[in-house]
């Protein structure tokens, strides 16, 4: 079965990964045919235009991403191309399916992920189905859960999920980003927050608002956290309720480890 609501580009020249190279988050270093990589375009201010998965093929690489945010990554992507060697356009004979044996870069707990010719896709999954899969794997969505310019990668976990390289050299909102980082500024997350009275857009609160649930599959969903705010809650004890129901976050090692170091730093102010 095929992926919905995902478009792909296809990106062919001998000048491609040094295009990629100098816009975008993720490295082209050491980067094998067949081998899959996530990243984003970011603004000069630093935060996404839009995510995407990449596939390096024999002549370029094939660009996973929202069908909505596809003409304009495409539209920059010619912009920053300028006059190098690098042709840009819609693959529409192929299409991102659900496989046995691909990956999705972004966490082990989602779908394989592979592309087949259009014809061999196979009918689309249900919306249901793959936002229930990938909430319950913690992997926030360009299209429900944010929008372009609307999120730093942090606010997503895309440094979490090898969506940034800080080491490569400069890339479109570089900048910005290296300096959260370095500075240890990061309070933004997105968490899997399980709760009865989970809605899209509804407030979590403890003895003030925490976060927005930002999507939700029933009982299940993510939301965007200020993270100081949650850790003190967590030290006072304080209940958290969305729409008046208690709420309970699913804390991944990453995420504790960042806990303990807003309640060590507050600590010692």
């Amino acid at each position: 079965m095929r992926f919905a609501h995902r478009s792909l580009i296809r990106l062919t020249g001998p000048d491609t990964l040094a295009l990629l190279e100098r816009t975008v988050t993720h490295s082209v270093a050491d980067w094998t045919v067949g081998e899959v990589r996530y990243g984003a375009l970011l603004t000069p201010q630093g935060k996404i235009i839009t995510d995407y998965i990449v596939l390096k093929t024999d002549d370029g690489v094939l660009v996973d991403v929202h069908e909505e945010a596809a003409e304009d990554l495409m539209k920059r992507l010619k912009m920053f191309r300028l006059r190098t060697a690098v042709e840009i356009g819609l693959d529409e004979t192929v299409a991102a399916v659900r496989a046995a044996e691909g990956r999705d870069p972004r966490s082990p707990g989602l779908w394989g992920r592979a592309w087949l010719p259009l014809a061999e896709a196979g009918d689309m999954i249900p919306d249901q189905d793959w936002h229930a899969h990938r909430i319950a794997a913690g992997v926030p969505e360009w299209g429900a859960d944010y929008r372009a310019a609307d999120a730093f990668p942090t606010d997503i976990n895309m440094d979490v999920m090898g969506g940034i390289d800080y080491k490569k050299g400069c890339f479109v909102g570089q900048e910005v980003a290296s300096r959260m980082k370095r500075r240890g500024k990061i309070r933004k997350r997105t968490l899997v927050v399980h709760g009865a009275g989970l809605e899209t857009g509804a407030d979590i609160l403890a003895s003030a608002p925490i976060g927005t649930v930002t999507s939700n599959a029933g009982e299940s969903g993510l939301a965007l956290v200020r993270t100081d705010r949650l850790q003190k809650a967590m030290a006072e004890g304080a209940a958290l309720t969305c729409n008046g129901a208690p709420v309970q976050f699913d804390l991944p090692g990453w995420a504790e480890a960042e806990l303990a170091a807003l309640a060590e730093e507050t600590g010692n102010e």
